[in-house]
């Protein structure tokens, strides 16, 4: 039997997961050149594989037990009937989150604004003196 080429695996997972091999390869500390490497390895070694999972937010066992068959029949399990029960219930209230922004952002600004009104008292300051 063929051993698995854990290489593509880890390229087809991450394309699933719409990573880049930039983005990859910045969140492991490494070149892009070196993820390309490690997606064209038939093999890669234990360790490196835990990291390519945790940020993957996948299991090690998961890329090694990996199928593209399976994740086609998986996908395709899902029909799209009025009678579906599968439900995207949002657990936050956008307008509540954006307002939250809203009001970090103006505290932002009047501690920007008061550290310029700090500079000019001193450059004043600074400026009667001599």
């Amino acid at each position: 039997m063929k051993p698995a080429h854990i290489g593509r695996k880890i390229s087809r997972i991450r394309e699933l997961r719409g990573i880049k091999q930039e983005s990859l390869a910045q969140e492991l500390g490494v070149s892009q050149q070196t993820v390309s490497r490690i997606e064209a390895s038939e093999a890669v070694e234990e360790e490196t594989l835990v990291k390519i999972a945790g940020v993957l937010g996948v299991q090690a066992e998961a890329i090694k037990n990996f199928s593209e068959e399976a994740a086609i029949n998986y996908f395709n399990s899902f029909n799209d009937s009025s009678s579906s029960t599968f439900n995207n219930h949002c657990t936050f209230n956008p307008l509540d989150k954006l307002m939250e922004v809203i009001e970090e952002n103006k505290k932002l600004y009047e501690r920007l604004l008061q550290g310029e009104r700090e500079k000019l008292e001193l450059m004043e300051r600074l400026l009667k003196r001599d």
